[in-house]
């Protein structure tokens, strides 16, 4: 936690390794997650580096990776997750994977060839049985005993040929039989007709069972087709057409005793190849059941060595080539550890010689490191979507933790919505570790998870404002007795009959004794909610508590800043920055915060009707004037605003050109000046001719005089100026249009008290008034409804919409004050995920 307020301290390193325990080395530190490697040959083809045989290697395991996988979910098993994270295999290790998945996966191929073979032929032979089938059907169905004689007309279920008129024909009758896909059956048979007119009857018959189309895999009711045609030709033309249709076509047996024979041969086949089938797919099961058991390991294996020799050849060789020097950024708290990691992976190896670690000086910006943990890391998410902090500048996330939730419950503040959205959350914090919730594939339900603490918190600050308000469901809660006393005021005035007849509003007087018996203990009185004028009263308090929050939210980040100064050794922008920004902030509208609190402590209800208007007042201190029917709150008030007004407009020069003037002095007196982060965790203007460059490559005279020429010249003035005239501007705009920007709290507060009041006015108060009469039972749909629009309007859109608004004034009103974020992350080589969590 503590380098959640400001980013740890990184170090350029270097480390040296030995070429035979290199990869130990490299690996160990994959399992730690402690630096992030540079490319250190960045004009070298990636083709051309040293490991790029084993990285090869590495892919073509994955090939058969990916082969084995495709092959498990054809057969239509998941593949599990790798439920322990096994280390990277050294070489002999890597071989024997290598080895295993590949016999694996030859065995697999011969298997699925073997068994589409098998699968292939008894389809084929079942379909020859049901051709055959059908076409003794169609050919040697004997007529019954006693029949009358059989019409010339054909049918269905008739023999095509009469066995009493086989003996009269003088020709031989020929037989083509098949099946053929029922989409081609009409355009197979309008050619066969067209072509062999006269010289043929063709039968088709849908076959008894759905079979699988070996082109598609799909399952086809097939059709059986049975032609009879007298002729060499015909039957060389039907032949032809049947190829052309992709029909399958069986030879058809001269005889009805060979037909029966080959019957008899077919049932005798299709046993014995569904025994052997049975036995293959018995055998595939076993492999494939290895598959799954070795796959997920072998696949963690590989990814994490191909990983290791990427990060290699990123590394150098020294002159004699057998030493690696790989460049790393490393958080100095690590040190010990990577020289650990190094020495673990040295006696791995076998190596006598140990790996060591040395820091290297450099002028470069290091990279950004924040350690979070599952609570932390949503507000930082936050932070970080606005841009990634500066090397060690104040990091807002923690401030967040507390500002951020708070401005959304004023906007969202009702103890109703904000107990609902605190279960939500509670309930996802309470089963945060189950896997059902983690894995998730829906990429809004991940953003509400990964965001479970932020939602706690806001559901917990808007109980409390809900509390505040008193608001519940848009309905007041009596927790103490109203300090308000109707029975007092009825006494001691002089409310008649006929006044009471004539005035359905009535007005308590606080000034009548007993009437208003002091301030209520906690939030607001319930009894305003049943008053005319509570709207008045709420938009009054709401607003000016508004513009209180935003002028001490916006000072507390100018005030950040002066951490920045410091850290960076910077105290010039103490007296030239923080002074003038803190003068001209507080002498406008630190002092309008002060009229506010002044006057709700002066004015009672005994002379509230002759209390000055604020806004007027406001207005006129800028004018220069005063208004004889605006009374002053305090005497001597038009003085002191008008010395106010002077120092905050005396301070705009002095923040235009304090810091360019010092800079200016400075860099004529000196010949060179060391860049330093700035307040705001910028980087201070170079010298021209400056560059910043690695300090790997940087020679020792420029790493002693901080990176920079001997010959610099002096500062570009009009670079400087331009840049503190646009923060000037920034500023002095900014403070006026951001101070108003905090009325959206009122706004959003407003907007959504409302809300609530419609929807319980328009559902369940109609629901309750205008359908007593049914009873209990149409409540139920009744609320059902308004449950729904509560989550769906008042929940979503509006808790959408209030941390839309609570992101903004964070990211513009209150960082913009002393935070740049043109930092980058520091991204560590790792092979687990959650590195820095």
């Amino acid at each position: 936690m503590g380098s959640l307020f400001r980013s740890e301290e990184v170090c350029l390193a270097q480390l040296f390794l030995q070429s035979a325990s290199a990869y130990s080395c490299i690996s160990e530190l994959g399992e730690r997650g402690l630096l992030e490697f540079r490319d250190l040959n960045p004009k070298v083809s990636p083709f051309q580096r040293r490991f790029v045989g084993e990285v090869r290697r590495c892919e073509d395991m994955e090939k058969t990776f990916t082969f084995l996988q495709q092959e498990l979910r054809s057969a239509g098993r998941v593949l599990g997750p790798c439920l322990e994270s096994p280390r990277a295999p050294l070489a002999r290790e890597a071989l024997r994977v290598q080895e295993q998945s590949e016999q694996l996966a030859q065995e697999l191929r011969e298997v699925t060839r073997n068994r589409a073979s098998l699968r292939g032929r008894l389809r084929d032979l079942r379909q020859y049985l049901h051709v055959l089938r059908e076409a003794q059907r169609f050919t040697s169905l004997p007529a019954p005993l006693g029949s009358p004689p059989r019409p010339r007309a054909l049918s269905e279920r008739e023999p095509i040929l009469d066995p009493s008129l086989h003996q009269h024909l003088e020709r031989k009758i020929n037989f083509v039989a098949g099946v053929i896909h029922p989409w081609r059956v009409t355009a197979f048979e309008r050619l066969l007709w067209r072509a062999c007119r006269g010289y043929l009857v063709a039968s088709f018959v849908e076959m008894p069972e759905p079979m699988e189309d070996p082109a598609t895999g799909e399952s086809i009711t097939w059709v059986i087709f049975l032609i009879s045609y007298w002729g060499e030709q015909i039957g060389q033309k039907i032949r032809k057409i049947s190829d052309c249709f992709h029909c399958q076509v069986y030879p058809y047996p001269e005889s009805e005793a060979g037909l029966e024979d080959t019957i008899t041969g077919l049932h005798s086949q299709i046993q014995d190849l569904s025994v052997v089938l049975e036995e293959t797919e018995q055998y595939l099961a076993q492999v494939l059941d290895k598959v799954a058991l070795a796959l997920p390991a072998w696949h963690v294996q590989v990814q994490k060595m191909k990983a290791i020799y990427l990060i290699l050849n990123q590394c150098s060789f020294d002159v004699t080539e057998k030493c690696l020097i790989a460049e790393v950024w490393c958080p100095v708290r690590d040190l010990t550890q990577v020289q650990d990691a190094l020495r673990q992976g040295s006696y791995q190896s076998g190596s006598s010689v140990e790996c060591f670690v040395q820091r290297v000086p450099t002028s470069e910006s290091p990279p950004t490191l924040i350690r979070t943990n599952k609570f932390t890391a949503g507000f930082q998410s936050i932070v970080d979507a606005y841009g990634v902090a500066s090397y060690q500048e104040v990091n807002p996330a923690p401030y967040a933790i507390i500002t951020f939730p708070f401005i959304f419950a004023i906007m969202f503040g009702d103890v109703g919505h904000g107990l609902l959205m605190f279960l939500f959350a509670l309930w996802m914090v309470l089963y945060e570790d189950s896997p059902r919730l983690r894995q998730g594939t829906n990429e809004i339900w991940l953003t509400f998870f990964e965001g479970r603490y932020l939602i706690l918190l806001m559901g917990a600050f808007s109980i409390y404002t809900g509390f505040i308000y008193n608001e519940c469901f848009s309905k007041a809660t009596v927790i103490f007795p109203s300090a308000w006393s109707v029975a007092t005021m009825a006494n001691h005035s002089s409310w008649s009959s006929a006044y009471l007849a004539t005035h359905p509003s009535l007005t308590l007087d606080p000034n009548v004794t007993g009437v208003f018996r002091g301030p209520y203990p906690f939030g607001i009185d319930p009894i305003w909610s049943f008053a005319t004028n509570h709207l008045n009263f709420l938009n009054s308090f709401k607003m000016k508590m508004s513009v209180v929050l935003g002028i001490v939210h916006m000072g507390f980040g100018v005030v950040l800043g002066v951490f920045n100064h410091l850290h960076f050794k910077q105290r010039h922008r103490l007296v030239l920055e923080f002074l003038p920004e803190m003068i001209f902030l507080l002498a406008l509208f630190g002092y309008l915060v002060f009229l506010i609190f002044y006057k709700w402590i002066k004015f009672s209800a005994a002379n509230s009707l002759v209390a000055p208007s604020i806004l007027i007042h406001f207005i006129d201190m800028f004018l220069f004037t005063s208004n004889a029917e605006n009374l002053p709150l305090y005497q001597g008030q038009v003085p002191v605003q008008t010395v106010l007004v002077v120092l905050a407009l005396a301070s705009v020069p002095v923040l235009l050109l304090g810091t360019p003037l010092y800079l200016w002095c400075r860099g004529a007196r000196l010949t060179a000046v060391p860049v330093q982060p700035v307040a705001t965790g910028e980087q201070e203007p170079l010298l021209e001719g400056q560059e910043a460059g690695n300090s790997v490559n940087a020679t020792k005279e420029d790493v002693e005089s901080g990176g920079h020429s001997p010959d610099a010249k002096h500062l570009d003035f009009s670079e400087i100026f331009m840049h503190q005239a646009i923060h000037t501007i920034e500023y002095c705009l900014g403070c006026v249009s951001n101070t108003a920007s905090y009325l959206r709290l009122w706004a959003l507060s407003l907007a959504h008290a409302q809300l609530s009041e419609v929807l319980w006015t328009m559902v369940m108060r109609n629901g309750f008034v205008g359908l007593s009469y049914v009873g209990g039972v149409v409540l139920v749909p009744v609320f059902a409804a308004f449950a729904v629009l509560t989550v769906a309007i008042l929940l979503v859109m509006e808790g959408l919409s209030a941390f839309l608004h609570a992101l903004r004034l964070h990211w513009v009103e209150f960082q913009n004050k002393f935070y740049v974020g043109a930092g980058y992350k520091l991204c560590p080589f790792a092979f687990a995920t959650d590195t820095w969590d």
